[in-house]
């Protein structure tokens, strides 16, 4: 090999480093930025069991749980629940929640709290007690809650979910809505 060809491929050798150095540089910024952009995604659904009494004079049963799952790459701050009943539905519903005037000894971590007045019947304003937020891939629950009627004539109504936080103040429905109706 002459001197030329030799002199040559050490040119083109070192244009396409520099090429690969500048290449590689425009990745870094490009994965760079796109951790930087912060995705606010957010659903929550429910899931339900049902015990469906035909006799008259035995309880039907839903038992559900509210998750609100963080799906995006940005904290959810102050996240809190709205559980609605439909207006006229025989439905009663409990679950494992506190109200303001519960005493703080009996607040445990992972307990709720019911923001509204407790002879409201239909809407249920729960906050969890101590959690403040919802990380990234985190799912928060309000597990396990009632909802009991008697079959004793025609019925139908409706359990309807939204979540709220600091991020989406406006309220997001639950992508999935409980329905019931029997005679």
């Amino acid at each position: 090999m002459n001197k030329n060809h030799y002199a040559e491929l050490k040119q083109k050798i070192t244009q396409l480093n520099n090429e690969t150095t500048s290449y590689l540089s425009e990745i870094k910024d490009l994965v760079s930025n796109m951790k930087e952009k912060q995705k606010l995604n957010v659903i929550s659904y429910f899931s339900y069991s049902f015990n469906i009494s035909h006799d008259k004079d035995k309880e039907s049963l839903i038992i559900g749980t509210y998750h609100i799952h963080n799906l995006g790459n940005k904290l959810l701050t102050n996240p809190y629940i709205c559980i609605k009943l439909s207006p006229d539905s025989p439905f009663s519903f409990t679950g494992k929640y506190l109200n303001k005037k519960t005493n703080l000894t009996m607040k445990k971590p992972d307990a709720w709290e019911r923001l509204n007045e407790q002879s409201d019947k239909q809407e249920f304003w729960l906050r969890p007690f101590k959690e403040q937020s919802v990380v990234p891939s985190q799912i928060l629950s309000f597990p396990n809650f009632q909802v009991k009627w008697l079959p004793n004539e025609s019925y139908s109504g409706s359990i309807m979910g939204f979540t709220y936080c600091d991020e989406f103040q406006e309220g997001i429905p639950a992508v999935n809505q409980i329905y019931v109706n029997g005679t």
